[in-house]
């Protein structure tokens, strides 16, 4: 019979050999996630020697990275993005149970992220609801991306979102609004959650924390929507005041943004706009739209700086006006000290009447 120690000597080079072939196999692979060890070894069981050994040196590749898929509960492998691809029916009730373990409450995490979607029908169909997150699921996603792309999302994602917008009344919010009429949201029919709040009188004049007005997506402004808002009892003036939300107030994304026809909107609702933009946020203060052409951080790329320049002086923009930081500076001499590309525009500019 062979000796102990020869033994050994064949486990450790078998042990040898089949690390070699699970990081070869997952460098084949480029993954290495828990599927990936299985199915580069075909192991079945999670009691074997082999599968002991494949989960260190697994353990090993992966090491400073996410917490290995093995190691989750089935409601966080469901929520993990390196866990993916997401299998449904796996959730069990006691993993649900302990979800205070997760950063966040199951339904925000699979809601902020386009990729974790597809757990959302199992968590509703479980029994989670948004009354026990933090924040309202729908304003993580907004916060998180603005504008997802929700025609991508399979018919039981997009109910399950949906039924988040009304099952949530923190829903109403800010961000939230301006994400359901962004462009992705409008083509999949997502801003009738919005026109829905507004027939079943969800969006009461101040009483929300924030202008649906300013909320709307700039290319919103002049539909039936706006119209409706205003006819409701929404004032521009509320829609220039300090706000609940990260997203930017409506003036500001139509100006950064370079969306002419919302600008109209609101200068003809608010001229004074064109020379001062009051802050809406406590960290912020006012801002003077001709001076942010100056610079290149403000305007989207596919903004002509000189063309909106243009614009605000034809609206009686005063290149004369004070910075607000800076009290003794006016945007004309900003411009002269930066050898602005616009000074000789800003020097022809009429005396504002």
């Amino acid at each position: 019979m062979p000796s102990r120690i020869a033994l050994s000597r064949r486990l450790a080079a078998r042990s040898a050999r089949l690390g070699l072939w699970l990081v070869g196999a997952l460098a084949l692979a480029g993954c290495t996630t828990t599927a990936a060890v299985i199915g580069a070894l075909g192991i079945a069981t999670d009691t074997s020697a082999s599968w002991s050994i494949a989960k260190y040196f697994h353990d090993k590749w992966v090491e400073g990275g996410p917490v290995p898929c093995y190691y989750l509960n089935s409601v966080e492998r469901a929520l993990a993005p390196h866990c993916l691809p997401y299998q449904p029916g796996l959730m069990k009730a006691e993993d649900l149970a302990a979800s205070y373990k997760l950063p966040l409450c199951p339904l925000a995490m699979a809601a902020r992220d386009v990729r974790l979607w597809p757990a959302l029908p199992e968590l509703i169909d479980k029994g989670q609801m948004p009354e026990a997150c933090a924040r309202a699921p729908l304003v993580e996603l907004a916060q998180a991306d603005p504008c997802p792309d929700f025609g991508a999302a399979t018919p039981a994602v997009r109910e399950s979102l949906l039924w988040l917008a009304q099952a949530d009344a923190r829903a109403i919010h800010h961000d939230v609004v301006r994400m359901l009429s962004c462009p992705r949201a409008r083509a999949a029919g997502f801003d009738s959650v919005i026109e829905r709040w507004v027939a079943q009188g969800q969006m009461p004049p101040g009483q929300l924390g924030f202008s649906p007005l300013s909320a709307l997506d700039p290319e919103m402004l002049g539909t039936p929507l706006s119209a409706q808002l205003e006819a409701s009892g929404h004032r521009i003036g509320a829609a220039l005041d300090p706000y609940d939300g990260k997203l930017q107030p409506g003036f500001e994304a139509a100006f950064r943004s370079g969306n002419y026809r919302a600008l109209d909107w609101w200068l003809t609702r608010a001229p004074q706009l064109v020379n001062r933009v009051p802050p809406q946020q406590g960290d912020q203060v006012p801002w003077i739209p001709l001076a942010k052409t100056l610079g290149t951080d403000w305007l989207e790329p596919a903004v002509q700086r000189q063309t909106m320049a243009e614009y605000l002086l034809a609206h009686g923009a005063n290149p004369s006006t004070r910075l607000p930081a800076q009290p003794e500076m006016t945007v004309l001499r900003l411009a002269r000290q930066l050898h602005s590309p616009l000074l000789p525009l800003l020097e022809r500019a009429p005396a504002p009447r």
